[in-house]
């Protein structure tokens, strides 16, 4: 990859992953980046992503119901003019009582078939535990064949309740993060089209190659929720993932935009993208919804290390009072509140605002949204389904 303007040089990229080696929170990347096709290719997509109208998106828990019924949500909500659905990737849902976990990639595969453009990908897959790089590469490369243009990735460094449960391997945030940015290196490589022996200091292949890729590049996002790995999206990512209280956060966005920096690059070149949970209701719905989600409260600072979820769901019901959970949510039946959350998101600096219900009643959420949020959403953001 040659430098050029508003793309990452090899020079730049190895300069930042020695810095980051030096700190003692990457593994150097000596010559892991050389010939990245992708890297541009990825670059070149997220430009003109963000060059687009902003997008209004739908998400789609897999902790909370079973795959075939998220495949229905997707219907109805590319229906509805949401622009993009995303699938949480879980061996396990956070909390015992919701009560799900199918398959992610199978349900992507599945709703692609039905439906026509709506974009579609993961918040978020983690790449260096449960996931191979080498089968995440291999997996978003085949859904870009089946679905050109409508994929895309989110990464993470993981949960103890998925990657510890799942395979018995779990390290403090500096090692997750260094096998985060290892991993989509790897994963951009083989996207390249090139032929790739890989020697990281986590990851190694061996003439590793792979046949069949997609004719339009999938961009990586990389989902952040402290200032350490919102750097890291600013630096390494197609753009950033993350909650909607992180992206008032000032720190955060400083980090970010440290990182976005020392790529070379502008924040407008890259996607900001924010989950943003809502009821449509008064209290009542809204401590049903906050039932299955009071993990929330402390996702990131305290489960995250938790590898069981009857004990996060346990700890959370003594810990965390249900009007925590929803304090910042929209919660109302007026159409107005929940446009006007959505532009203060889009004014706080997200292109992308994922919308999440955690509702039993899915398509009335969707339908509410289709009928009397998204007009006015659209009209009060300048905002224009894509």
């Amino acid at each position: 990859m040659e430098s050029s303007h508003n793309v990452l040089s090899r020079r730049e990229m190895l300069k930042m992953s020695a810095t980051l080696a030096g700190a003692g929170m990457l593994p150097s990347l000596r010559g892991e980046l050389k010939g990245d096709k992708h890297m541009t290719d990825s670059l070149t997509a997220a430009q003109s992503a963000q060059a687009s109208k902003k997008k209004i998106n739908f998400v789609l828990s897999h902790e909370q119901f079973p795959g075939p019924k998220l495949v229905e949500f997707a219907v109805a909500a590319e229906k509805a003019g949401f622009d993009a659905v995303w699938c949480s990737d879980h061996f396990h849902p956070w909390q015992d009582n919701e009560g799900h976990s199918t398959y992610p990639w199978l349900t992507l595969a599945a709703l692609g078939q039905r439906t026509e453009k709506v974009m579609m990908g993961t918040g978020v897959t983690c790449p260096t535990y449960r996931h191979h790089p080498v089968e995440v590469a291999q997996a978003f490369a085949s859904l870009g064949v089946f679905y050109p243009g409508r994929v895309f990735l989110g990464t993470g460094t993981g949960e103890s309740v998925n990657e510890r449960a799942a395979t018995g391997k779990w390290a403090p945030y500096a090692e997750r993060a260094a096998r985060w940015v290892e991993a989509i290196s790897l994963i951009r490589k083989l996207w390249s089209g090139d032929w790739v022996t890989f020697q990281g200091k986590y990851y190694q292949t061996e003439n590793a190659h792979l046949y069949d890729l997609p004719s339009q590049p999938i961009p990586i996002y990389m989902a952040a929720y402290g200032p350490k790995s919102s750097k890291l999206a600013g630096q390494y990512g197609d753009g950033l993932i993350t909650d909607s209280k992180s992206l008032k956060d000032p720190k955060k966005h400083a980090a970010f935009l440290d990182g976005v920096k020392a790529s070379g690059r502008d924040v407008s070149q890259l996607e900001v993208m924010t989950e943003s949970f809502v009821v449509v209701g008064g209290d009542k719905e809204a401590q049903q919804a906050a039932e299955k989600w009071r993990f929330t409260v402390d996702a990131f600072t305290k489960f995250v290390q938790y590898s069981d979820p009857r004990k996060i769901n346990a700890d959370a019901d003594k810990q965390v009072p249900l009007e925590k959970v929803y304090a910042d949510w929209p919660v109302s039946t007026d159409p107005q509140v929940h446009a006007d959350a959505i532009k203060k998101l889009f004014d706080a600096g997200a292109t992308q605002v994922f919308i999440h219900s955690g509702q039993d009643d899915q398509a009335m959420v969707i339908d509410f949204y289709a009928n009397k949020v998204l007009p006015l959403a659209r009209q009060s953001a300048s905002v224009a389904r894509v």
